[in-house]
């Protein structure tokens, strides 16, 4: 079966840049109508405002914490391009926390980024799925894909934040499939590790020593580029996967086979 996505539209979030970006560049390339999403307005201008006129790219800046701007980005997709079949979910953030602070607040804050952003938009992007089969009980409607990382089973040093919101995101994803699948909404993620997203990126670059850390503690031996997911999530939004749901795929080199608790889970 083909893993094509040709004519289909999808949203992805967190597509300013890292693993968000190489995915929608990806989708596009393969022939799917894309809104990259995201808050930061300059660089969604920079990566894709040239094509801002062509026929299957365009952008949507705004903060998606916010109920109404997610109410926005949906309403600015049908606009382009008149459905959507495709919701990536790549928006994340991460911060370092304190167990023992009671006035930490990085867990209410990475829940509400991570967490309860992703779950907002699939609740109104799973209706409007539902909307467009037009009754059609064998139509499949849609395919959510949650971008999550391997730190959600992983135990790590000031991370416990971090770990917790990738943790309910992968449930979220697992309870959504079953709630979904009566509609025929497919919901999948993909828990991933020692790729180079926008985060680690800046992180090795303030500490360079990290790279070779989490190099000896990942099997295949290297950091892979932020486009090592395209083909993976282009897997889950097509039909090839039509009769997988609730999966969180993991792809991080063979590091989670190793997981020792000292060394970087990103």
């Amino acid at each position: 079966m083909s893993y094509s996505i040709e004519g289909k539209t999808a949203i992805v979030t967190g597509a300013a840049n890292g693993v968000g970006l190489s995915i929608a560049r990806h989708f596009a390339n393969k022939g799917a109508n894309v809104m990259f999403a995201d808050m930061d307005e300059n660089r969604l201008a920079k990566e894709c405002g040239a094509n801002e006129d062509g026929d299957n790219m365009r952008y949507f800046a705004g903060d998606l914490r916010e109920r109404l701007t997610l109410a926005n980005l949906l309403s600015a997709t049908l606009d382009a391009f008149d459905r959507v079949d495709i919701l990536v979910n790549g928006a994340r953030q991460m911060l370092p926390s304190d167990p023992l602070d009671i006035e930490d607040t990085s867990t209410e804050t990475l829940l509400g980024q991570n967490l309860m952003t992703a779950l907002r938009l699939s609740q109104i992007v799973a209706k409007r799925m539902i909307k467009q089969t037009n009754g059609d009980s064998e139509r499949p409607a849609g395919s959510i894909i949650n971008l999550s990382s391997i730190a959600s089973r992983c135990t790590q040093p000031q991370l416990m934040a971090y770990s917790i919101s990738c943790a309910a995101l992968d449930q979220m994803t697992r309870s959504m499939a079953v709630e979904m699948a009566p509609y025929r909404v497919r919901v999948n993620g993909v828990g991933f590790g020692s790729v180079m997203s926008a985060f680690l990126k800046d992180m090795l670059k303030a500490q360079p020593d990290y790279r070779k850390e989490i190099e000896a503690h990942t099997p295949l031996g290297r950091i892979a580029g932020p486009d090592a997911l395209t083909e993976t999530v282009q897997f889950l939004a097509s039909d090839a996967s039509g009769f997988m749901t609730g999966q969180v795929l993991t792809v991080d080199g063979g590091r989670t086979l190793l997981d020792p608790v000292a060394a970087p889970a990103h």
